[in-house]
């Protein structure tokens, strides 16, 4: 989100110097500087005892690929608190262990993607109604089902290849 207007008093915003981060959305009646806003969010690559991936079908993502798990953080909530929350909402599962893996800036949707790999005991998939299918897939044959390029398909291309260099 980029400001135009003061979300406190209405005023619309000037350009001001701020150290050195540049121009910056600056109100002059409250003396605020405004920095753009993005969303955080988290995608996991959820993988089983069996070296599975549950992977998701969401139409309104796309009709042909699937992709990993990902939601949206909410307020006062760790990047660790929202992986296991959408993990549970998404497929029933439980994360036994969870490891930060990286970030991906998505910016088409001014968001900030936190990537983490959950491991759970298999069991079969409790969807949510976001969710069209989800299955399990070797986590060898996992990339051909995801978006070759997009931020599923990176995560879990570093986390086979970091289990490739073990």
């Amino acid at each position: 989100m980029r400001f135009t207007y003061c979300p406190y008093c209405g005023e619309k915003l000037i350009k001001k110097e701020i150290g050195d981060e540049g121009l910056i959305p600056y109100c002059d009646r409250c003396k605020e500087p405004l920095w753009d806003m993005f969303t955080t969010s988290v995608i996991c690559a959820v993988i089983n005892e069996y070296n599975e991936i549950a992977l998701l079908r969401q139409e309104y993502v796309s009709e042909t690929k699937y992709v990993c798990v990902a939601g949206i953080m909410k307020p006062g909530e760790s990047g660790e608190e929202a992986a296991a929350r959408e993990i549970k909402e998404e497929t029933g599962l439980k994360v036994d262990e969870l490891k930060y893996i990286k970030s991906y800036p998505y910016e088409k949707k001014e968001m900030l993607m936190l990537g983490y790999r959950a491991y759970v005991k298999k069991e079969e998939l409790k969807l949510s109604v976001e969710v069209d299918a989800a299955e399990w897939f070797p986590l060898s044959e996992s990339l051909e089902k995801l978006r070759e390029g997009g931020i599923a398909w990176q995560l879990v291309k570093q986390i086979i290849e970091e289990a490739q260099a073990v």
